[in-house]
């Protein structure tokens, strides 16, 4: 893949790759992108939902926002993706770390204006949050698409780091009397608690009570 100066790795290039396989298992196995960009000579980063199709990711937030407005503008983004696996824990402070999973992706932000687009791609948005639940709920009418402002970014390139493995202390350090090793993280789902205006006898989808097999899947053991 190509690539420029801006996702060239310049520190711990043994956990770097421009892998797009490598690329999409992590964006499709996060739930949350940071979105970074310049507007009116300041930084900012919202954190947004998000769907993938191919080399594209799609965003959306109200037409009301300001940040919004200024990506609508066809602005350069920066998008991250992270993901932690767990705490190292080693002998000494200086070399605790984490195993994580990340992506830094490049593009440009470009309104998406047509409707079925815009359905297709709110619908590629909620399939990534939870699959199945699209078909069953309402649609959006005209007056919530109106109210909903949807972007795509182009993924012009991108580069992934990962962290795996035990803690890299210092040999003079193995003595040092200390429980060193990794606590592992994961992100799971809880029982699901059903709404109180629920119809009686209404069944929990096939797709809530399997969602823990999804998210059990996308750890990296």
């Amino acid at each position: 893949m190509d690539h420029t100066e801006r996702s060239k790795f310049h520190r711990r290039r043994d956990r770097g790759s421009h892998d797009w396989d490598l690329i999409f298992e992590i964006l499709d196995a996060g739930l949350v992108a940071h979105v970074g960009f310049c507007a009116a000579d300041q930084m900012f980063v919202i954190p947004m939902t998000y769907g993938r199709d191919g080399r594209t990711l799609f965003l959306h937030g109200s037409v009301a926002s300001r940040l919004l407005r200024e990506l609508e503008r066809g602005v350069q983004v920066c998008v991250t993706v992270t993901l932690i696996d767990g705490l190292v824990l080693s002998r000494s402070a200086f070399d605790h770390s984490m195993n994580y999973r990340s992506v830094v992706t490049f593009g440009q932000a470009q309104i998406v204006a047509d409707r079925e687009e815009k359905l297709a791609a709110l619908r590629l948005i909620s399939e990534h949050l939870i699959a199945g639940r699209w078909s069953e709920v309402r649609a959006p009418s005209v007056k919530e698409l109106n109210a909903t402002t949807v972007l795509k970014v182009s993924i012009d390139e991108a580069s992934a780091k990962v962290r795996r493995g035990p803690p890299q202390d210092e040999e003079s350090d193995l003595k040092h009397p200390v429980w060193a090793g990794v606590l592992p993280l994961d992100l799971k789902a809880l029982p699901p608690i059903p709404d109180d205006n629920l119809y009686e006898g209404t069944p929990i989808p096939a797709y809530v009570l399997q969602y823990i097999a999804r998210r059990r899947a996308a750890v990296i053991k």
